[in-house]
């Protein structure tokens, strides 16, 4: 059993306002995952984080059951119970992404659907899955409105999450990694990722280094004082001043 540690911390709405995390963490004997729900506008939807909520609930559960089965497999069916448990339509429910790490004495398997990455680290250096297809939609300038992510939520030409629509977990991101080359494993939602990937204050290494010498908290105190800084969000333009945070590391060493 690796050593496994877990931080995180809520943001605050779009009004700037304080809310509860729609970041989930769910640690089990040979997997862990991170999910955060899609912050939504629509009144008549429930949260993201409610949907998160439960779609970690049935994960869990189904990795629980069947520890060895296709990730891929175990995400489909969780989103499709949980769309026919409530009554949720494709194209009009609310949305999570999802980064699954499950691991066995000779392998780590790794799967990511939308923006909450999985990097692994060994003597190579970072191994980094990612989803990116929602970075190069917000970098043409396509997500420029609520109404037009949701126009291509779940598209060929647009991007993949979990949603209503089980289908989406086929076109997760996968990678699997021979367990003896692997020392650490990180998960994080895109609260977290953005001090590498968008803010560009740590590179995965250094993010690393923090959360081994200084404890996983002081990784998200670095992204929390980088956007005090740019209170206006004018440096790095962001839907609201801080994301929910959520970041496992998974230590094998």
């Amino acid at each position: 059993m690796p050593e496994i540690h877990v931080a995180e911390r809520a943001g605050v709405g779009p009004d700037g306002k304080p809310r509860p995390s729609e970041d989930h963490v769910v640690v089990l004997e040979n997997a862990a995952l991170v999910l955060d729900g899609a912050t939504s506008s629509r009144l008549d939807l429930p949260s993201g984080g409610w949907y998160a909520g439960h779609l970690a609930e049935r994960l869990a559960a189904s990795l629980h059951e069947s520890p060895g089965a296709d990730l891929a497999a175990v995400l489909a069916g969780a989103i499709a119970e949980v769309a026919v448990k409530h009554d949720l339509k494709p194209g009009a429910a609310p949305s999570s992404t999802v980064a699954m790490l499950r691991w066995t004495a000779d392998r780590v398997d790794g799967l990511v659907l939308a923006d909450s990455p999985i990097v692994a680290f060994g003597q190579s250096g970072p191994s980094v899955l990612a989803d990116d297809r929602l970075a190069t939609l917000r970098r043409k300038g396509r997500l420029s409105s609520e109404a037009r992510v949701r126009a291509l939520r779940n598209t060929e030409d647009g991007f993949w999450v979990a949603e209503a629509d089980p289908t989406a977990a086929r076109h997760a991101v996968r990678r699997s990694w021979p367990r003896h080359e692997v020392d650490t494993v990180l998960l994080a939602t895109d609260g977290v990722a953005v001090a590498v990937d968008d803010y560009r204050i740590l590179d995965w290494s250094q993010l690393l280094e923090i959360g081994r010498t200084q404890g996983l908290s002081a990784v998200l105190d670095t992204v929390r004082a980088a956007e005090a800084g740019d209170p206006g969000c004018l440096r790095w333009p962001r839907a609201k001043p801080h994301d929910d945070q959520a970041l496992i590391m998974v230590d094998f060493r």
